[in-house]
């Protein structure tokens, strides 16, 4: 007999935190592989973990509602294995480790490949030579502690600054040098969604290795001091949101995105009275039985068809290696308002896809985000969004660019207006579309064109045929 501890894991994208939901389980009940007993609120989904072994519930190490780090044991299961605690868990990778890999498929740098609930065991783990010294000791995983009782009578000693973290300097060239912070991939990959420079952050870790919590003090710009917060008392009826899970990420790739990419935005005016008779005859066409037919289909199989005349619109800037990089499929984003929050789910390679089966994957993903099991696969590697804001009687908006993007389409309310048609005012279908775009890889000419493209198939849907 001995007892398991499950970790949480990574379950993609490089998550660092999750919040758990709910236990399937508790102390006492049978287990068996595989078996579901938790469910936890990443930053992008909700997520069912099961079990990497069989036995007894001993212990449930985190209660609902608190949030946790990538590593921080969670569950305690008594097997018949006598094993140690570290078998079967998957643990925080130490900086240039061969950290663990994500759901599916082998992870890039020849990294090993786990399911969600797994991991490799803690001696198939290797380390790479650090170059030009050796690091400080890892930042160690703590274990969750009780909850403060509500008055606690503050200490502080004199502050003192913590050293700034050290560095090593690699030579390239003979004559430049680089420098190298230390830090762990999940403090490199937040540092990296804020913009900020790790080489000007302080770090406070042993070793001199840079935290979360370094991080993120960097970014509020709180003084190098030790302080005492005063107490807030909240007026009363005052309603207080905890900023975690996809609120928390929005806010910081919005930022990033705002501050980052230089953002142009330009509207057209579009009759649109065309394609809402389109929408009315696909709704009686066999083809799309059991199918929701609206206006954002069509908006959608536009700027799918755009983009071939201009690809630029679908790419992404990659400061890292100083290069555009022009997608070779359409991953078209979908902006979803859900009760977590905002979340951008994409359909894979949308120009490949006929109008029906494109009209079933756009049903498909709102479905599955207002139920909020849109899991993080089908968030990653958008190349293009579109936000459909006239579901709320909005006409149009300057939307920001989704992180990793180049560009963005607000597509506003459809309402019948006057409009000019051969010199006399007659009642059609009005919307108005605003596109957002990196101008530093998309100039004026090229987000017009593609604008004034997408405007021209709704205005007469036969003109698809031209591209």
């Amino acid at each position: 007999m001995g007892i398991q501890q499950f970790r949480l894991p990574d379950v993609g994208e490089g998550l660092v935190e999750a919040e758990i939901v709910s236990w399937k389980v508790k102390v006492g009940d049978t287990v068996k592989l595989n078996d579901t007993v938790v469910e936890i609120e990443t930053a992008k989904s909700l997520v069912e973990l099961p079990v990497p072994f069989a036995g007894v519930v001993a212990e449930l190490l985190v209660p609902e509602g608190e949030t946790v780090d990538v590593g921080t044991p969670i569950i305690s299961v008594q097997t018949e294995d006598a094993g140690s605690p570290e078998d079967l868990v998957p643990s925080i990778p130490d900086e240039d480790a061969i950290e663990p890999g994500k759901i599916g498929g082998t992870a890039p740098g020849g990294r090993t490949a786990v399911l969600v609930g797994y991991g490799p065991k803690t001696t198939e783990a290797k380390r790479r030579p650090r170059k030009g010294g050796a690091g400080g000791p890892a930042e160690g995983l703590a274990m969750p502690t009780p909850a403060a009782p509500a008055q606690v009578t503050a200490v502080v000693n004199e502050p003192v600054a913590p050293a700034p973290a050290p560095v090593l300097a690699e030579v390239a060239g003979g004559n430049e040098a680089r420098v190298h912070v230390l830090a762990k991939p999940p403090v490199r990959k937040l540092a990296k969604d804020l913009g900020i420079d790790l080489a000007q952050v302080i770090a406070t870790g042993p070793g001199g290795v840079i935290t979360r919590a370094d991080v993120e003090n960097h970014t509020s710009a709180a003084p190098a001091q030790v302080a005492v917060a005063a107490p807030v008392v909240s007026a009363q009826g005052d309603t207080r949101i905890p900023i975690k899970g996809v609120v928390k990420v929005m806010a910081q790739a919005m930022v990033s995105s705002a501050f980052t990419a230089p953002h142009v935005t330009e509207w057209i005016t579009v009759d649109v009275s065309a394609t809402m008779e389109l929408v009315e005859r696909l709704k009686k066409d066999k083809a799309f039985k059991e199918l929701r037919v609206s206006p954002l289909l069509i908006v959608a199989k536009a700027v799918t068809l755009a983009a071939r005349r201009t690809p630029i619109i679908n790419a992404t800037w990659d400061e890292a290696n100083q290069e555009i990089v022009i997608k070779s499929a359409v991953n078209l984003g979908i902006a979803a308002a859900t009760p977590r929050g905002l979340i951008v789910p994409n359909i894979k390679s949308a120009e490949s896809l006929t109008l029906p089966e494109l009209c079933g994957a756009l049903n498909d993903l709102v479905a599955v985000a207002r139920e909020g099991k849109t899991q993080p696969a089908d968030q990653a590697g958008g190349s293009f969004t579109i936000t459909n804001v006239g579901v709320f009687g909005v006409d149009a908006g300057t939307p920001i660019i989704n992180p990793g993007e180049s560009a963005i389409l607000a597509f506003g309310a459809v309402r019948k207006q006057p409009w000019v048609v051969d010199d006399e005012i007659v009642p059609r279908w009005i919307t108005t579309l605003a596109l957002s775009f990196d101008h530093r890889l998309i100039d004026g000419e090229k987000g017009s064109t593609f604008l004034a493209d997408v405007a021209a198939i709704l205005e007469d849907p036969a003109r698809a045929l031209m591209f």
